[in-house]
């Protein structure tokens, strides 16, 4: 299969490290100009510059920067990119908490950062893709959207919300050639969780990927392959889901869990 997205915009949020950022890089070798965003001007300009080296010569690589856990700086993207072909609602934080010391607050800027963000931002750019005939629109999930995790509710409800805005969008451009897809990552090799597990890499001496693969066996048992994802396994899917090749796929939960959730569909 050879998915060719020239001609196709594509605006990646949350994508100037991680899971986007291999998104972004996934969208810039098959051929589509590539939008990066971040919070930080010097961390978009840095890594605008790292992924031109890395995409095709000539390839078309720009960036925004805004919190886009706002409706103010949605708005700003929007001023800055005003239509696209491809949205991947990727910006999203996590964090271990207690149910119990999760204040109100906390709840609200997960639910904006993670939820928010995608709905206001697909509001916008759908109406264009509709109009058009095509588009592809993907929100990262988790597995932690259906195997709600105890030690971090608040942000599995937000994968949950995520879920369940995908599913009635991709309903809603029912026979439009526009797509709505989630894509569940299960653990993930991203720089978040390499942070995360830094304090047990630095005690052991271990490297972070046996010390991830640890995580996953004692936390995430279910998992068949037994290891951390690494960000370009789950960027494989997300450029599949913006291919034209992907154009009967639609209201879809695709999983990258490594198997970790216990169903067979």
């Amino acid at each position: 299969m050879q998915i060719d997205l020239t001609g196709k915009t594509a605006l990646v949020t949350g994508s100037t490290t991680g899971i986007g950022y291999a998104i972004a890089a996934g969208l810039a070798q098959a051929g589509a100009a590539v939008i990066i965003t971040g919070r930080d001007e010097s961390r978009v300009v840095a890594s605008g510059q790292k992924l031109r080296e890395l995409a095709p010569a000539g390839a078309s690589i720009s960036g925004v920067a805004a919190d886009l856990g706002t409706a103010e700086g949605c708005q700003t993207l929007i001023a800055a990119v005003p239509k696209v072909d491809i949205l991947v609602n990727n910006v999203g934080i996590f964090g271990l908490k207690p149910f119990f010391e999760i204040e109100d607050a906390e709840w609200q800027r997960f639910f904006d950062v993670n939820v928010m963000s995608g709905v206001r931002l697909s509001r916008h750019y759908m109406q264009a893709m509709l109009q058009q005939g095509w588009g592809r629109v993907i929100f990262l999930s988790s597995e932690s959207g259906v195997n709600i995790p105890d030690d971090m509710l608040h942000y599995g409800f937000t994968k949950t919300a995520v879920l369940g805005v995908s599913r009635g969008l991709a309903k809603l451009a029912r026979g439009s050639g526009v797509t709505v897809n989630a894509v569940l990552p299960g653990p993930t090799l991203s720089e978040g969780v390499t942070t995360m597990l830094q304090d047990e890499v630095s005690r052991s001496g271990r490297s972070v990927e046996d010390v991830a693969k640890d995580f996953v066996k004692s936390q995430r048992p279910s998992s068949i392959i037994q290891r951390a994802a690494t960000t370009e396994e789950v960027a494989n899917m997300v450029v599949y889901a913006c291919s034209q090749q992907a154009s009967a796929t639609t209201g879809a939960a695709l999983r990258v869990d490594g198997g970790v959730v216990e169903s067979i569909i």
